[in-house]
């Protein structure tokens, strides 16, 4: 059976991975409203701050997170690139399970069990 799998990209994999963790979502999640160094993000979390550091760590590997030092500071943000590969990922599997709805609507037979007039508005 696991021939009949698709390939998946192994950066999409790896955020999907990453994003598993409910404390490297919730890191997710802060940095889509920007920029924020460590020990800001590390306020907001039930973990030590070196744990947001290595959280940061495999967010960044993955390809979803990206830094930059400022002076004494590291800032982390979301990575564009990271970001977009998902959302690509995730409108592909909303399109095939659309498309799949809609053929099932389609070539679904009317028979005894149809009912025509749910979904309409009766009036007396």
């Amino acid at each position: 059976m696991r021939g009949s799998l698709p390939l998946v990209d192994a950066y999409l994999q790896a955020g999907l991975d990453a994003l598993a963790d409910s404390t490297r979502m919730a890191i997710f999640q802060k940095l889509a409203g920007g920029p924020i160094a460590v020990n800001e993000l590390a306020r907001f979390l039930p973990v030590s701050r070196p744990a947001v550091s290595q959280h940061l760590r495999v967010l960044k590997d993955a390809g979803l997170v990206a830094d930059a030092k400022a002076g004494t500071r590291r800032f982390y943000r979301l990575n564009p690139e990271g970001v977009a590969r998902l959302r690509a990922h995730f409108d592909q599997v909303w399109e095939k399970a659309m498309s799949a709805f809609q053929s099932s609507v389609d070539n679904s037979p009317i028979g005894e069990n149809h009912d025509p007039t749910i979904g309409t508005i009766r009036r007396p």
